[in-house]
């Protein structure tokens, strides 16, 4: 008696033609951020770049790697069980906000008071680096709780509240900061973005058989030294100076443990990075759920946080991210070869001093194009994968992302003195405008998706559920969750308050409470004119 013979399980290939662009983008983001923070250590700090290229980046380049192996091998799993060849993994690299607000908020000025106590610059800046892994295990440690709860938060939100807080944060940060970026040197930078465009967007075709990012990414940075060194680039250029590449291995430590006294006190700070981490999580989650592919969220969350603290133990102070641009990855073509070359890139690379020389001389207006790209993709996906009614909550939605962006430039364009009076200056024209910024910009993700999640609701008639939204919203900014009153956008305890602080804490919660009272009221008011 014959017996069929069982068809052989379906294996995805491990490298497609998409995969190429998927690697040159992903490297590309992560790239940036790292030039961001060794731009604001040492270019603004002016911490010992050893210790930044040396210490720093080889742990935190091991949790990339670390990360997107296992990407990797989640999206072949789900290629396999779902028999599709066009399963993209979720790209995994360094979160942006959190990682300015690392150098920014606490290394930097961390690094700043251990010198004013009496440290040489040395061992400063080696008690700093031990602080930020002792902030990025406990961002770690606090992901890892919290990420069992991050399906229970996808069924209680609406798409339009997950995906358009992620298209907020996509359009104001990912797209306008780094197009100012791109026209800082208008020829290279626009040329580059042009070429991306096309290659991406217009789905064009270049007579060379090579990756259109790599071609855009190759004339972009020859044409910037070439014409910076004729003279012809834009105002300012100049060679960087290199730092000789040095092998360091992320070997496991235990550094954190002496940093772990210090980064405490950061803690009102270290809790909400690692709280927007998780639901940026969730909504990258459901973001490639809408293109097709449905990782499931717990997964996602705990690879994330293990990867942040794996890069803690090694060395790392940046924590890492599924980035927010998976659907995009996927209109590239890329598969999950793409997240596999990126983790060994990035991973070796780290260790093997690559990534710090090329941080030191890919020119910002070359690296910044592709962030452009992957926002409008992100955006544009938010409107598509949504219901149409849900439109005008979505736009409401972008607005608190419009804050932070504001609150990041002015802190460019004024000094403290003056930032702290703008903030605490009551005219009789109602709260300080710049206040009103401050605490607007101050969990700008949580408040969009509370934001969208009530509207969303009320335009669906559930405004019972949009009064529970409101209530919410209330109660987070009485403990500043949202709208926190304080500079660096740390948790507070209403009965500590006082002066303005105390009057914008109770403001904010007393007019969201009032919201949810009035949807309630008009709840009863509905249901009786149905009986």
């Amino acid at each position: 008696m014959s017996h069929a013979a069982s068809p052989s399980p379906f294996r995805p290939r491990w490298f497609v033609a998409g995969d190429l662009n998927g690697f040159f983008g992903l490297v590309v983001d992560n790239l940036s951020i790292l030039g961001f923070i060794a731009m604001a250590l040492v270019g603004i700090f002016r911490f010992p770049a050893e210790v930044v290229f040396g210490r720093m980046f080889p742990g935190t380049a091991f949790g990339v790697l670390v990360g997107n192996l296992a990407y990797t091998w989640m999206a072949r799993r789900l290629a396999a069980r779902s028999g599709r060849e066009d399963v993209t993994a979720m790209p995994l690299g360094l979160d942006a906000p959190t990682s300015i607000g690392m150098a920014l908020l606490v290394l930097g000025p961390a690094f700043a008071g251990f010198k004013a106590g009496g440290m040489t610059p040395e061992a400063a800046a080696m008690a700093t680096w031990q602080l930020g892994m002792a902030a990025l295990m406990i961002m770690g440690l606090f992901k890892l709780v919290l990420s069992f709860f991050g399906e229970a938060v996808t069924r209680a939100l609406p798409r339009a509240a997950l995906l358009g807080s992620i298209a907020g944060i996509a359009l104001v940060l990912m797209g306008f900061l780094p197009l100012l970026e791109t026209l800082k040197s208008p020829v290279v930078g626009l040329l580059t973005l042009g070429l991306l465009l096309y290659v991406l967007i217009a789905k064009g075709r270049l007579p060379v058989k090579l990756p259109g990012v790599l071609v855009a990414f190759v004339v972009g940075t020859l044409l910037y030294y070439a014409l910076g060194l004729a003279g012809l680039g834009a105002p300012g250029f100049k060679l960087p100076e290199l730092v000789p590449p040095q092998i360091a291995l992320p070997l496991p430590s235990l550094g954190f443990v002496t940093g772990m006294a210090d980064a405490l006190a950061y803690l009102p700070l270290l809790l909400p990075f690692g709280l927007l981490m998780v639901v940026g999580g969730i909504n990258v989650s459901e973001s490639a759920r809408a293109a097709g592919d449905d990782y499931r969220t717990r997964d996602i969350l705990l690879v994330e946080a293990i990867a942040t603290l794996i890069a803690g133990v090694c060395g790392g102070v940046a924590q890492t991210t599924p980035y927010i641009g998976q659907p995009a990855y996927k209109h590239m073509g890329a598969r999950s070869g793409y997240t596999l070359l990126t983790g060994l890139f990035i991973g070796i690379g780290g260790m093997l001093g690559v990534v710090s020389m090329l941080v030191q001389w890919l020119p910002l207006a070359v690296l910044s194009p592709i962030i452009v790209y992957v926002a409008i993709d992100i955006t544009t996906q938010a409107f598509q994968a949504t219901p149409h009614r849900h439109a005008g909550a979505m736009v409401l939605g972008f607005l608190p992302s419009v804050a932070y962006l504001l609150l990041i430039k002015a802190h460019g364009w004024i000094g403290p003195e003056q930032f702290v009076a703008m903030t605490t200056t009551v005219n009789g024209q109602g709260l300080p405008e710049m206040a009103v910024i401050l605490v607007l910009g101050n969990g700008f993700i949580l408040t969009a998706m509370l934001w969208i999640s009530a509207v969303a609701a009320m335009v669906d008639g559930a405004l019972r559920r949009a009064a529970v939204f409101w209530a919410v919203a209330a109660a987070m900014t009485l403990f500043g969750v949202i709208h926190s009153v304080a500079p660096n956008g740390a948790l507070t305890l209403p009965w500590q308050l006082e002066g303005l602080g105390r009057t914008l804490c109770w403001q904010f919660a007393g007019a969201y409470a009032a919201l949810a009272a009035l949807m309630a009221a008009l709840s009863l008011q509905s249901t009786a004119s149905l009986r």
